[in-house]
């Protein structure tokens, strides 16, 4: 062993966003059980190129008594990765197939159509105007776009008397949203401010964006954060401030 930087990651801070196993090129980071662990000293070079992409500032970079940065095993180690993921087509956990239920399990297939809680179009968030009618005064809901496939009630339980925009924080650009969204806030006055998404990790980008916006925007506005489970139900509730600790509330 020897002196030398190693990153560190702070797992309280850390939401499992994954944006920094994207960022390690020598793939010494791993999202495990929900947070991001560095999964062996010599794929780690200690140069913290990860340090920049992670949105809770959950990583650093330490000097301590570490194993040697190994390059030749590192490169071993990304070689078996590549092909792992060519073998079963992986890309992160929130694209792995799910079978989730029957159709023949769905109710209601053949009843009345329920009526649409939807006020307002566009919704996509790269396509609305900061100044649309629909945002002033408003309930605003910032929800990421596979939750209303999941959720079979979302538009009774969360969309009914709310305004909504809807966006991907993996595909899309982050950047463009948290401005995007930054300009709404500073142009209308909204009643409140909820941010919907998946628990796949890289689904929690949406909170940073949330985040981002807010302390960009100058407005004094805390947002709940809500976790959809990928059988549709709410698993967790977090009410998020500039200014306060942040609460956790867990779906009993």
């Amino acid at each position: 062993m020897v002196l030398r930087n190693i990153v560190k990651i702070d797992e309280e801070k850390c939401d499992g966003c994954g944006q920094c196993v994207n960022a390690c090129a020598e793939g010494a980071i791993e999202i495990i059980d929900g947070k991001a662990k560095l999964i062996s000293e010599i794929y780690c070079d200690g140069l913290g190129a990860c340090i920049g992409h992670c949105p809770q500032d959950a990583i650093t970079i330490e000097k301590r008594e570490a194993d040697q940065f190994d390059e030749e095993a590192t490169e071993a180690h990304l070689a078996k990765e590549q092909k792992a993921r060519a073998q079963t087509d992986f890309v992160c956990p929130g694209m792995m197939d799910k079978k989730l239920r029957e159709k023949s399990d769905i109710a209601g297939s053949d009843a009345t159509a329920v009526p649409s809680q939807l006020t307002h179009w566009p919704v996509q968030l790269k396509l609305v105007s900061p100044q649309a009618s629909c945002f002033a005064d408003a309930d605003l809901l910032l929800v990421a776009d596979c939750v209303p496939f999941a959720m079979g009630d979302f538009h009774n339980k969360f969309l009914k008397e709310h305004s909504v925009v809807v966006g991907c924080p993996k595909l899309d650009n982050a950047d463009f949203y948290i401005e995007k969204l930054a300009t709404i806030l500073k142009s209308n006055k909204l009643k409140s401010l909820t941010v919907l998404h998946m628990e796949v990790p890289c689904c929690f980008g949406l909170t940073h964006i949330a985040r981002q916006a807010v302390a960009g925007s100058g407005v004094d506005i805390a947002f709940e954060d809500v976790t959809i489970a990928l059988d549709g139900n709410v698993i967790k509730r977090e009410t998020i401030s500039q200014h306060e600790k942040m609460i956790q509330r867990k779906e009993g």
